[in-house]
C-alpha cells in the first residue's frame, strides 16, 4: 500500500514552500523588532498575541470545517493571507502595524491549520499516522532550514538589510498557495456537533474520549511555559554577539528536526508514540535547562542539536496522537481544539518568559521551562498506561 500518497506529497511541498517564507523572517524577526526599537518584553507580548490569534482561531475554522464537510477552502485562503501578511510588515515600524502584519500572518495558519491536518489524517490510517506526520514535518521543517539560508545569504551581501527579506519572502509565500489548487476536494462526514459562536469548537470536550482529555491536559502545561523560540535566538545573539551564528544555529536546528521527523515517525507507528514523546519531552528540559546556564557557542549548538531531536519527537507524533484519539467526523475540530488551547497558553507563555526575562534575567525564564518539562513528563509516566 502506497503511504505517501499524491495528496500527502502536494501538500507537504506547499508547507515546505510556506516555511521558506516565514523561515526566511523568523530569526530576522527578534533582531530587527530590537533594531526598529522593540524591548523583549514587547517582543514577547507581540510574539504571545500573534500566536494567540492564529491559536485561538483554529478551533472556530476546524470546527467550521467539520460543519461544511469541507477542507480545500480554508487551506487556500489561509496560506494566501499569510503569503500576503509576510511582507507587509516591512512597509512600517509602527507597533500597532506590526502587530496587525504579524497577527494577519497568524489568522492565515489559523484557518488553514485543522483543515490541513484532517486531510493528512484522513490520507492515514492509524497505524501509519505518525509517518505521514512526520514526513509532512519533515518537508515542512525543511523549508525552514532553506529559509535561513536565503536570509543568511542575503544578509552576508547585505548587512542589516532587513526589509528586503521580508518582500523576498512573497515568493515563495505565493508560490505555496498556487500549488494548493492541483489538489480535489473529496466529500467529507458532516460534524456531529451542534452549530453555534466563536468558541463553539470547545464543546469537543464533553464528547471526547478519556484518553484524549489526559493526553491533551499534558500537553497544555507544557505549552503553558514553553515560550517563542524568539527567546533563544536572543539568547543566543546575547551570548555570540553575532547575527550570522544565531541565524546558523536557527539552520542547524531545522535541519536536525527536518532529518530525523519521518524517521521518529516510523517509530512512533512501530512502538507506540508514547515512547518517542516522552524521551523527546525529557529533551525539552535538558535543553532549557542548558539555555538557562550558557556561556559558549559550542554550548548552544550542542543545544540547538538536541532542540532539533525534541521536535521531530514530539511535533508530528502529537498531531498522529490526537487525530488517533479524535472522533472521524470530528478531527479537524479536536485538533483545533487542542491548538486553539495551546496557543491560549502560548500567549501566557511568551508573556511569562518576557516579564522573567526583563525582571530577573533569562536564567529563570528558561528554567521556568525546563522545570514545568520535568513534571510533565512525570505527569505522562503516572497518569497514562500504554497500551
Amino acid at each position: 500500500m502506497r503511504i505517501i500518497t499524491k495528496t500527502v506529497w502536494i501538500l507537504s511541498v506547499v508547507s515546505l514552500l510556506a516555511d521558506i517564507a516565514s523561515e526566511m523572517l523568523y530569526p530576522v524577526i527578534p533582531i530587527y523588532l530590537e533594531q526598529v526599537g522593540f524591548t523583549v518584553i514587547w517582543i514577547g507580548l507581540l510574539e504571545g498575541f500573534a500566536n494567540f490569534t492564529a491559536g485561538i482561531s483554529k478551533g472556530y475554522f476546524g470546527k467550521l470545517s467539520d460543519e461544511k464537510g469541507v477542507r480545500l477552502p480554508f487551506v487556500k485562503l489561509g496560506y494566501l493571507l499569510s503569503g500576503i501578511a509576510k511582507p507587509m510588515i516591512a512597509f512600517f515600524v509602527q507597533p500597532v502595524w506590526i502587530l496587525c502584519m504579524r497577527s494577519i500572518d497568524r489568522l492565515g495558519k489559523g484557518i488553514r491549520t485543522s483543515a490541513r491536518d484532517a486531510i493528512l489524517s484522513h490520507e492515514a490510517t492509524p497505524k501509519t499516522k505518525a509517518r505521514i506526520f512526520g514526513f509532512h514535518r519533515g518537508m515542512d521543517t525543511l523549508g525552514a532550514t532553506m529559509g535561513p539560508v536565503i536570509a543568511l545569504v542575503f544578509l552576508y551581501f547585505y548587512p542589516a538589510s532587513y526589509r528586503t527579506i521580508f518582500f523576498l519572502a512573497f515568493i515563495p509565500g505565493i508560490l505555496s498557495f498556487l500549488l494548493i489548487f492541483l489538489l480535489k476536494e473529496t466529500k467529507r462526514p458532516v460534524s456531529t456537533l451542534e452549530k453555534g459562536n466563536f468558541f463553539s469548537f470547545l464543546k469537543y470536550w464533553k464528547i471526547a474520549g478519556t484518553e484524549f482529555k489526559k493526553v491533551t491536559t499534558g500537553l497544555l502545561l507544557i505549552a503553558l511555559f514553553n515560550s517563542s523560540d524568539f527567546f533563544l535566538l536572543l539568547k543566543t545573539k546575547e551570548i555570540t554577539g553575532s547575527d550570522t551564528l544565531t541565524i546558523t544555529a536557527y539552520i542547524f536546528y531545522n535541519f536536525i528536526y527536518a532529518a530525523l521527523s519521518f524517521p521518529l515517525g516510523v517509530l512512533g507507528d512501530r512502538l507506540g508514540v508514547k515512547k518517542i514523546f516522552l524521551p523527546g519531552l525529557f529533551l525539552l528540559a535538558i535543553v532549557y535547562s542548558g539555555f538557562a546556564i550558557a556561556t559558549s557557542t559550542l554550548t548552544l549548538f550542542i543545544l540547538f542539536f538536541l532542540y532539533g531531536v525534541y521536535a521531530a519527537a514530539t511535533d508530528g507524533i502529537v498531531k498522529a496522537w490526537i487525530t488517533n484519539l479524535a472522533h472521524e467526523k470530528n478531527t479537524a475540530t479536536a485538533i483545533g481544539f487542542y491548538t486553539s488551547l495551546e496557543s491560549v497558553c502560548t500567549l501566557s507563555a511568551s508573556v511569562i518568559a518576557g516579564a522573567l526575562w526583563a525582571g530577573f534575567g533569562s536564567f529563570y525564564a528558561f528554567g521556568a521551562t525546563a522545570l514545568i518539562s520535568f513534571l510533565v513528563v512525570l505527569y505522562f509516566l503516572l497518569v497514562l498506561r500504554q497500551r
